[in-house]
């Protein structure tokens, strides 16, 4: 069995750190940017996560997928309105009881909604990726519309619970709470994802339902149903992910989904369309480079990470790992 495996594309993100290093002028300043990056990569990473599992393993292209991380954000912010006095306490077990159900609500109603958008509007464009794109578009717009109906149009605010607000110092660094439990997250799912693909029974059928669908279903096994749960994990993602950034910006638009979409999309093509491990590699990569050049040169942030993509692309034209048949 081939066991080879490319570890070049590991070594972008240290390398970047480490260029990064000389040119911040001191070590807290750049250990509280490179945490600081980590943190926004990871988030970005579960929200493209559930867009590149769905294109890797259904052959998709969701332009919709921002709705999703709205819709999460908003029921969180409502989640969090209903358990108010878990979110002001001064204790993080409590922040926690109010924290896990906002992510575990949102999760369930945008994985519902995903639901409902793979049968209504993505289930007639299979195989068909123009359509996909403007469809699932239009998809989007609507969902926002109906958003602005639920929660109103305005701008809310989504502040973080007290025990996740502030630093650790270390010595002339500081970290923040909240990007050590995003970093924590977006590790947690990682793991999950590669260890679901890679290591069950479900895991193994959805690929090898990629690979061979007829041979698959003549086993007995209702691919169809295998992929609409694909779409529905995918949805509950891009929730997760929604509250994440939610917190992260401390507030919440209708608009914030279609604001991410380009972002996310320089992520799976710098990752490689489909790929979970290069999806990670990407989001880290464009969360690093973000903060740095964000400090360094503000002006360059602005457009930093397409440069970071047309980058990645002229060494490797389908990204740090292609997946066959792409």
């Amino acid at each position: 069995m081939k066991t080879d495996f490319d570890y070049k594309p590991l070594l972008l993100v240290p390398l970047l750190a480490l260029i990064a290093l000389p040119l911040t002028g001191s070590a807290s300043t750049w250990l509280t940017l490179t945490v600081a990056g980590l943190a926004m990569g990871m988030i970005v990473f579960v929200i493209a996560s559930g867009l590149t599992l769905v294109f890797g393993l259904m052959d998709v292209l969701n332009f919709g997928h921002g709705v999703f991380i709205a819709l999460g954000a908003f029921v969180a912010t409502s989640v969090f309105a209903a358990m108010g006095t878990y979110v002001e306490a001064d204790s993080l077990w409590l922040n926690l009881v109010a924290l896990l159900p906002a992510m575990l609500v949102a999760m369930a109603v945008a994985g519902a909604l995903g639901y409902v958008f793979e049968r209504l509007i993505v289930k007639p464009v299979y195989g068909q990726h123009l359509k996909q794109i403007l469809i699932t578009m239009g998809g989007m717009i609507i969902g926002e519309e109906l958003i602005k109906v639920i929660w109103g149009p305005q701008q809310i605010a989504m502040p973080l619970p007290v025990s996740l607000r502030g630093a650790f110092i270390f010595g002339d660094a500081a970290v923040e709470k909240y990007r050590v439990l995003a970093v924590l997250v977006g590790a947690l799912v990682f793991v999950a994802m590669v260890w679901t693909l890679n290591r069950t029974k479900v895991g193994l059928l959805i690929r090898a339902g990629v690979q061979d669908r007829e041979m698959v279903e003549s086993l007995g096994y209702r691919i169809v149903r295998l992929f609409i749960g694909v779409f529905v994990a995918g949805s509950a993602l891009a929730g997760l992910g929604g509250v994440m950034w939610g917190l992260y910006q401390q507030t919440v638009t209708p608009q914030m989904g279609a604001q991410v979409n380009v972002l996310i999309f320089i992520v799976i093509i710098i990752g490689g369309l489909g790929s979970t491990t290069g999806a990670l590699i990407g989001a880290l990569l464009v969360g690093l480079m973000a903060n740095y050049t964000g400090f360094l040169a503000p002006k360059v942030a602005l457009f930093s990470n397409i440069a970071l993509m047309v980058a990645i692309l002229l060494w490797r034209p389908q990204g740090v790992y292609p997946v066959a048949n792409r």
